[in-house]
């Protein structure tokens, strides 16, 4: 059968797969949203209910590109939500404006920050360099390789945000991918090893990630955690996650009997013009990572650090206006339609009602732990891993009782494992804007992660508090 003919057979049958999801997406989200009655839950929270089922039915089918998701979850949101006579502008003509308003997030900052610093290193030759020296560091087996690349993403990720981490090291993974010389299926495995790196390390220390130093301030006046003692809380079960994903990822994408791995690396000798640009990317690069390492001497917040690179390498010349026209918008488009998603989810209200009707107050808190490790995982996959825990948080201390920590420590940690959707982390949307990876892919990786973290997790914790919390 001709290739051509194939083809358009493929073509009409993925057709009618995404508008068959389309339709039956809508359905769905409809009769969950609107059908039963749902006690607590005003008309605010009922149409967020339905925006993030529809949301998650066409991200998780594939059924449209995952930007175009985004694009739709802000304009049913503002179509929803956004009248000013509405239950939820409450008079307000303006209050529509937060759906659009993480478009200018620091988190969107950060992200430019990395796609601009990758585009910097890659035109200037700066990214082959770099890969070549670290691969040649940790030797050819293409499994060492895999786990060198998730060492050095797990301990940045504990000191320094993991947007900024998984940025500096897709400076390094991305040519490795796109060189022609690895398997596809290990360039897959390279960048999910960034990835899920990224999302564990910040688990292991108190400044690793925003809901740790949120539990920990919560439960200061009762139970205090330091910093050492965090460390005794998440960096065992972090590790034992990020080892099983190492197995994982080997067994699933790296081909049998590859011993070696070589790169098509074209060593071009670069003239002084070149050299002196990578000498001044590697400059810009440098003290870009050096500041986001050391935020907690010099108290610049981490975007306001991402936004001097791109200045800097717009002023010097070495990103000009088409190297910014051939950005991966869309990608940004996508984080900015999953922070619009949690604004939505949690200013109507629906988060809380989701936390609320899966929590008892009569539960043991080993029980309570893993009750609301559920909802703290489902959010944290939808909206940042910051604002579930937010939402979450106070409520494991109030029905904690004499053991809050108990609840509030797995709950933080918990956040931090879930990544099975491009929205879910940072982490995931960066490794997804390389092309390599799928949403099949993250899934994989993301449900692996939900279904061993919190048990793990909440059982480490039950293990060690006797000891770290007397």
């Amino acid at each position: 059968m001709p290739r051509v003919l194939l083809a358009g057979i493929a073509a009409r049958i993925s057709a009618r797969w995404s508008i068959s999801m389309i339709v039956f997406g809508t359905l769905l989200a409809a009769m969950v949203a609107y059908v039963p009655a749902h006690d607590g839950l005003g008309t605010p929270g009922t149409h967020a209910l339905f925006v993030l089922t529809l949301a998650s039915c066409l991200w998780i089918s594939s059924a449209l590109p995952p930007f175009a998701v985004s694009l739709l979850v802000i304009a049913l949101q503002i179509a929803l939500l956004g009248d000013p006579a509405g239950d939820f502008s409450h008079g307000d003509p303006r209050r529509w404006e937060m759906f659009v308003a993480p478009w200018a997030s620091p988190v969107m900052w950060l992200f430019l920050s990395g796609l601009v610093l990758a585009t910097a290193a890659q035109r200037t030759g700066l990214d082959r360099r770099l890969a070549a020296a670290v691969l040649g560091a940790m030797g050819g087996g293409p499994r060492r390789l895999l786990l060198g690349m998730m060492g050095i993403t797990f301990v940045l990720s504990m000191f320094m945000s993991n947007t900024a981490t998984t940025a500096m090291m897709l400076a390094l993974v991305a040519p490795m991918a796109s060189s022609g010389g690895l398997p596809p299926s290990l360039a897959r495995a390279l960048l999910l090893g960034v990835g899920v790196a990224a999302n564990l390390g910040g688990m292991g220390t108190l400044i690793g990630t925003p809901p740790n130093a949120i539990a920990a301030a919560a439960l200061a006046p009762m139970q205090p955690v330091d910093y050492a003692r965090w460390i005794a809380f998440g960096l065992p079960p972090a590790l034992l996650l990020a080892g099983g994903a190492w197995l994982y990822l080997s067994a699933k994408y790296i081909p049998a009997g590859l011993e070696a791995v070589r790169l098509d690396f074209v060593d071009d000798a670069p003239g002084p013009e070149r050299a002196r640009s990578q000498m001044l990317v590697g400059l810009i690069f440098g003290v870009t990572v050096a500041a986001w390492m050391t935020e907690q001497l010099h108290g610049i917040p981490t975007a306001v650090v991402a936004v001097m690179p791109i200045a800097a390498l717009a002023v010097s010349g070495v990103v000009t206006e088409r190297e910014l026209r051939l950005l991966p918008w869309d990608v940004l488009v996508l984080v900015a339609g999953g922070l619009s998603l949690g604004v939505g989810v949690a200013e109507t209200g629906l988060a809380s009602w989701l936390v609320s009707g899966l929590a008892g107050r009569d539960l043991p808190p080993l029980a309570l732990a893993f009750t609301l490790a559920v909802p703290t995982l489902v959010l944290s996959n939808f909206i940042s891993n910051t604002a579930a825990a937010t939402i979450v948080m106070p409520m494991a201390l109030a029905l904690g009782g004499p053991s809050p920590a108990l609840a509030a420590i797995p709950l933080a940690l918990t956040t931090s494992v879930a990544m099975c959707l491009p929205v879910s982390t940072p982490p995931n949307a960066m490794i997804f804007a390389s092309g390599h990876v799928t949403t099949r892919d993250l899934m994989g990786m993301g449900l692996i992660m939900g279904l061993i973290g919190p048990p793990l997790i909440i059982a480490w914790t039950t293990l060690v508090m006797p000891w770290v919390l007397p």
